[in-house]
């Protein structure tokens, strides 16, 4: 493998600047990572988001964990290697975006500290974290996909929050707690917090 890296030659400094491109799109790129057990909430704020920076005008995308793990992360399972590597391609696919002054709202479990220190440590200035919060009870009872079921029956291994870990974080930029919260004040919460960082002006 180090062979292989020393014979790779990466191409920055003749492509378009980043300032070009943000300049283009009247904006900065950024990601945010919104991050929670599963039924927390991430997903819906994340595409309730989108649209409204849609109608603002805003250039974005989102990656959700489970539709990149039925393409790039595919053959990825949920063992401590298998979710770092997850994290790790999501991370640079990330910044990549984020480069091009898109806003990427990115949707994905990161259950463990040392994850989303990971995605920081890729992305650098760009990576603004959001805890989505909710109790493994309220998600549970939510159980939007069914997998709290097969989790209680053991059809599921490793269930983030009841056979692996789930760790409170000890940084976020921003804590959203969906108990109790409707869906629309969520995403002001988030869009409110995030407006400096994607604001050109």
């Amino acid at each position: 493998m180090s062979d292989l890296i020393h014979n790779i030659h990466p191409e920055f400094s003749r492509q378009l600047a980043r300032e070009d491109k943000e300049k283009l799109l009247g904006q900065r790129g950024a990601v945010v990572w919104l991050y929670g057990m599963s039924g927390s909430g991430k997903s819906t704020i994340a595409n309730a988001a989108e649209k409204v920076l849609h109608q603002q005008g805003r250039m974005t995308t989102i990656l959700d964990g489970d539709n990149l793990r039925t393409g790039l992360n595919q053959h990825l399972g949920f063992s401590d290697d298998d979710r770092r590597e997850n994290i790790r391609r999501v991370a640079h696919v990330a910044k990549i975006f984020a480069q091009q002054g898109i806003v990427t709202l990115v949707s994905v479990i990161t259950p463990r500290q040392e994850l989303r220190d990971l995605a920081r440590d890729i992305i650098g200035s760009d990576y603004y974290e959001v805890f989505v919060k909710a109790s493994y009870d309220l998600c549970e009872k939510r159980d939007v996909k069914g997998l709290y079921a097969k989790a209680a029956t053991g059809e599921i291994e490793n269930f983030t929050g009841k056979d692996s870990q789930f760790e409170e974080p000890t940084k976020p930029d921003l804590i959203i707690e969906t108990e109790g919260q409707e869906v629309a004040d969520s995403v002001t919460t988030l869009l409110d917090a995030v407006h400096s960082k994607i604001s050109n002006t």
